[in-house]
């Protein structure tokens, strides 16, 4: 079946795509001896998950819990979940699922530690725990290289938990030298570190830049996206997600609307002018959302679609298509070959 036929609106994942942009960055790690951790929150889909392990990937990243359950159901025993766990019941969760598996998270408090060791102890397991710092995401992470020595120095003389390194997200000019001073002060402790976690799809042709970091976490790549376009890491011609959508009415003469709106694009501009990118009528801007219509600009087209048409649009940010749709179609060789359930699709606990 040719993708045109398809009902929309509808994700398109081209698994050639896919597999050249696993392989392309494989190799690239591979080549610079870098450990390639990829994380799954781009696509939450067990069956690309083992085509990026297949490949050679350590292990896999995810972000929350339910992900790591789903992967971890369908085989996955190398997990990383960069995220403070914390509450009776994830913690309860998190030690069921550290039974089953090498499971390690990241942890940015003294609250934290103490709650995963406690949990660790009293289940009889254990979970890896990296510190995570701040390289100018402003999110979450400690601050100083001294509060890393200290949270090392706990996490090493907590049961049930073993230190697994530093990790941060993105990988940037400030990495390198908070990872240098920690190194440093951890020495005179008798204290390793054993991993040096870093990633980010924009910079990750950087990755070979950042001196100590031995492990790259990137997730849009498998796919890209608008964004990913726009920053250079990767052109148009290596997105691997497409939405095809239907032009279902044309008001006036310059202006369509598509049946695909903040649903299945979400509000994510990420600072780019629009919602997408129509392959079509690359000169048309997606000016405007409503949940259900996609509002369209195609004064600058030359040539204009006809009600009824249907267009391929480039999301602004594959990872937020991926959760708002129940599945997606894949291809191969340009036509339809299966239908995936996005099997982690929703898990934000």
């Amino acid at each position: 079946m040719s993708p045109k036929e398809l009902d929309t609106p509808c994700v398109l994942i081209d698994l050639d795509r896919v597999e050249t942009n696993i392989k392309r960055l494989q190799g690239y790690l591979d080549a610079h001896r870098i450990a390639n951790r990829p994380h799954i929150k781009t696509h939450k889909l067990p069956q690309i998950a083992r085509m990026q392990v297949d490949a050679g990937a350590v292990g896999i990243t995810c972000q929350k819990l339910g992900e790591a359950e789903v992967m971890a159901d369908t085989g996955f025993d190398d997990i990383l979940i960069t995220y403070n766990i914390l509450g009776e019941s994830k913690l309860h969760r998190l030690t069921q699922l550290a039974k089953r598996i090498r499971l390690c998270v990241s942890a940015d408090s003294d609250v934290t530690i103490h709650g995963l060791s406690q949990a660790c102890a009293s289940a009889g397991t254990e979970v890896g725990v990296m510190i995570e710092f701040e390289s100018g995401k402003q999110r979450c992470g400690v601050q100083t290289p001294e509060e890393a020595v200290t949270l090392a120095r706990l996490i090493t003389s907590q049961p049930g938990l073993r230190f697994e390194g530093l990790l941060t997200y993105p990988t940037t000019e400030h990495t390198v030298p908070f990872v240098d001073k920690t190194r440093a002060l951890l020495k005179t402790e008798g204290i390793e570190i054993p991993c040096v976690s870093g990633g980010g799809t924009p910079r990750m042709w950087d990755a070979h830049r950042w001196k100590g970091v031995t492990e790259h976490r990137a997730g849009t790549y498998v796919y890209g996206d608008r964004k990913t376009v726009s920053t250079g890491a990767m052109m148009f011609d290596e997105v691997a997600m497409h939405v095809l959508t239907t032009v279902v009415s044309r008001p006036t003469a310059d202006r369509g609307i598509l049946d695909a709106g903040s649903k299945v694009f979400s509000s994510d501009t990420l600072d780019l002018d629009g919602f997408g990118y129509i392959l079509e009528y690359p000169e048309a801007r997606i000016y405007g959302q409503s949940e259900e219509h996609g509002h369209v600009d195609f004064s600058r087209c030359s040539v204009k679609p006809k009600v009824g048409e249907k267009v391929t649009v480039i999301p602004n940010h594959a990872c937020v298509v991926t959760n708002l749709v129940n599945e997606v179609v894949c291809l191969k060789n340009g036509k339809v070959y299966e239908v995936w359930p996005v099997a982690a699709r929703g898990l934000v606990r």
